[in-house]
C-alpha cells in the first residue's frame, strides 16, 4: 500500500533522529525510516534507488548538502520528479526569510522541530495523516 512506503528522513543531529525514530514507533506507523546525515549521502541514495520513498523529512542545515541544496538537485531530477515524493522540511529555522526560500523551492510543508515528545508526536501525526490522504500521480499503479 502506498502509504505504508519508506519515509527519507535526512538529519544531521543523532538525538533528532533518536526522537523521530521513537515518535514513529510510538504512533505505530510501519514505514521503513531511512536515515541520512547530510543531503548529499540522501541524494546519493535516491539517484541509485528505485525505492519509491513516500515523503522526505529533511532538516535545513546540515553539512554537505544542505536541505535547500537537496531540494534543488531533487527538482532538477527527472526520474524523482516522476516519482512525485512529497518534500517537507522538518528544522529549528524558523524565521521569514528561510521560510520563505523554502517555499519558494515548491517544497510541499515547513514544521518547526517542537520541544516536547507530545508536540512531535502530533506533527508527525499530522503530517503522516495528511499524506496517507493526499492522492497524487504516483499513488496510482502503472
Amino acid at each position: 500500500m502506498f502509504k505504508n512506503l519508506p519515509i527519507i528522513i535526512v538529519e544531521d543531529d543523532l538525538d533528532d533522529q533518536d526522537s523521530l525514530r521513537d515518535a514513529f514507533e510510538r504512533l505505530k506507523y510501519e514505514n521503513e525510516l531511512i536515515f541520512f546525515n547530510n543531503g548529499q549521502a540522501a541524494l546519493d541514495f535516491l539517484n541509485n534507488t528505485d525505492i519509491q520513498p513516500f515523503l522526505i523529512l529533511c532538516d535545513i542545515n546540515m553539512p554537505k548538502l544542505n536541505g535547500f541544496d537537496l531540494r534543488s538537485k531533487l527538482s532538477t531530477n527527472r526520474a524523482m520528479e516522476l516519482k512525485c515524493v512529497p518534500y517537507l522540511f522538518f528544522s529549528t529555522a524558523n524565521n521569514q526569510k528561510v521560510v520563505v526560500e523554502a517555499y519558494g523551492l515548491s517544497v510541499q510543508g515547513f514544521f518547526v522541530k517542537q520541544n516536547t515528545i507530545s508536540e512531535l508526536e502530533k506533527t508527525i501525526t499530522v503530517i503522516m495523516e495528511y499524506w496517507a490522504r493526499c492522492t497524487s500521480p504516483s499513488s496510482f499503479s502503472n
